[in-house]
């Protein structure tokens, strides 16, 4: 597909002197042909000729082509040229996957973000896994990335936990006790007049331990042993899900810089002041206003995320930033990155903000950290282990995290999705082990093989052969339009074609003992490399059994 791909731009460029992006797509059902395209349709403007009239001028210079109406060109490849490109793909599959388009550039990654003194959620596994396989796309193109993580080390939501807290002992503290002292702190915050007020009072204490990194008192005390808690708890969980983080950004380690430059565009009316606060005007812009400095000179989130994004520059001078959030954060990101806008353009221009909707079980359960009812991370991994060992009497941990990553990743960023543990560990249909099914088959295929000696004879594909061979021929373009889109969702729905393209083949073409098992081997070979390539895109590691 590539070179009859490159073959009509070229025909482009020749024939109008158009540098063209031409797209062929497996032709429809009812078209005899392997792919179409309408790049016909989309010239006919621009060269002011009906796409009919293009598609005839096109024809003549291409090969293995026919015209159907209102203009679209349908390509038949012989099956030699197949072979001679899976043949490409079977001698070096590394050097046909990656675009190399951001080869010698440096991508800066920022997700997950859970705040110390608070447990990790189904939302921060969501984000860890997403955030984790958009890297690992930037990394197949080239690209040097860096996984970051920004948390909320200080701030009013730690108050709420340590208020409780502090009645725990400290050599018997563990991140349940926190979990649980934040639902109350909460409660208390939002419906006892006495603790509201001793609760605000301790975030300006716990600001000035943090600030003045403070260590003698009882409060200082619980605090660093609170935070020391919650990232050993957080690296813990990380390690067991294989999403590894290069730089943690604590909120009290950009909050100063964040604070400064407020203060600094404040002078130079970027910021105004209003009723004693520091607010950004987004009502000039069609968005709306937000406190960047409250009224007692303490920097908001809108200020430490001004912080962060210039502190990211500083420590990695990025040629591009993505930063991923759940949804609720979509209007106040535009804000805070149209403030930063107006005294540094370049650094939005660079980043991209991503957003994704809440993960649900069956049912539309809504849930939240702030009354205790959420869903942890912890119990997702718990809720598909006792599903695999229920149906299949397994425990194994790869098909536990495939089962858990792909069942997130298969569905496009922006929407809620619906985590359904039974469905994800089934091993037919559109699940990750289904996935892991059909990659161990294929490597059991292989380790059959006896045609060492065997000569391979002309090629002469049956269908379900060929299907196989031109979804396998389809991975590189869908790996650039998932990387140029940030979409891992992509990968997914191509690797499921792919298995059921492979179970057809399976089927319907038998490869060891065969007159053509060499030929038909090679196929298995590369689409075992296809699949483990896009599987490890996605995060997954294929056992050796299953």
């Amino acid at each position: 597909m590539n070179y009859y791909r490159e073959q009509l731009e070229k025909t482009i460029k020749d024939l109008y002197g158009l540098d063209f992006e031409a797209e062929l797509t497996p032709a429809p059902a009812n078209i005899d042909a392997d792919y179409s395209t309408n790049v016909a349709l989309k010239l006919a403007k621009d060269l002011h000729k009906s796409p009919m009239a293009i598609a005839e001028e096109l024809k003549s210079r291409l090969e293995n082509v026919e015209i159907s109406a209102p203009g679209f060109l349908n390509f038949t490849i012989p099956d030699e040229s197949l072979v001679k490109e899976l043949n490409k793909l079977d001698q070096d599959f590394s050097a046909h996957v990656s675009s190399g388009e951001f080869a010698g550039k440096t991508v800066i990654c920022e997700f997950s973000d859970p705040n110390p003194f608070k447990v990790l959620h189904v939302g921060h596994l969501y984000t860890s896994i997403v955030g984790d396989s958009i890297s690992r796309l930037f990394e197949n193109a080239g690209a040097k990335v860096i996984r970051a993580n920004f948390g909320g080390d200080v701030g009013l939501h730690v108050a709420k936990t340590m208020y409780v807290l502090r009645q725990k002992s400290l050599d018997e503290l563990t991140i349940d006790d926190i979990a649980r002292c934040y639902v109350e702190g909460t409660a208390l915050y939002d419906e006892d007049e006495s603790a509201h007020a001793t609760i605000t009072e301790l975030n300006k204490e716990i600001y000035k331990i943090n600030a003045e990194d403070l260590h003698d008192s009882d409060t200082a005390k619980l605090y660093w042993r609170g935070r020391e808690l919650s990232y050993d708890y957080f690296n813990d969980f990380y390690a067991k899900i294989g999403v590894k983080f290069d730089k943690y950004y604590p909120e009290s380690t950009v909050a100063a810089l964040g604070l400064k430059t407020v203060k600094e565009q404040l002078e130079k009316g970027v910021y105004e002041l209003s009723d004693g606060a520091t607010i950004f005007n987004g009502e000039k812009f069609g968005l709306h206003t937000r406190v960047f400095i409250n009224k007692e000179g303490v920097p908001t989130y809108e200020a430490k995320d001004v912080g962060l994004i210039l502190t990211k520059w500083q420590d990695y001078h990025f040629d591009k930033s993505v930063v991923i959030t759940g949804s609720e954060q979509l209007d106040y990101m535009k804000v805070v990155l149209k403030s930063i806008e107006q005294f540094e353009p370049d650094l939005v221009k660079k980043t991209s903000h991503l957003i994704h909707g809440l993960v649900k079980l069956p049912g539309n359960v809504k849930m939240s950290s702030r009354k205790g009812n959420f869903l942890k991370a912890v119990d997702v991994l718990d809720m598909i282990k006792d599903e695999l060992k229920t149906e299949y009497n397994s425990e194994d941990e790869k098909v536990i995290m495939a089962a858990t990553k792909y069942a997130f990743l298969k569905y496009k960023m922006g929407g809620d999705i619906i985590f359904d543990p039974k469905e994800s560990v089934k091993m037919t249909g559109n699940s990750g082990p289904y996935l892991l099914y059909s990659a161990v088959r294929a490597k059991k295929i292989l380790q059959k093989s006896t045609s060492s000696d065997k000569t391979e004879t002309p090629a002469t594909l049956e269908p379900a052969e060929k299907n196989l061979i031109k979804k396998i021929l389809e991975y590189k373009s869908i790996l650039e339009e998932a990387t140029a889109e940030m979409a891992p969702h992509k990968v997914a729905n191509y690797l499921y074609e792919l298995a059921q393209d492979f179970s057809r083949f399976y089927e319907n073409c038998q490869v060891n003992g065969c007159e053509r098992e060499k030929e038909r081997l090679k196929v298995v070979r590369v689409y075992l490399a296809t699949m483990t390539h896009g599987l490890n895109i996605l995060g997954i590691n294929i056992p050796e059994e299953m």
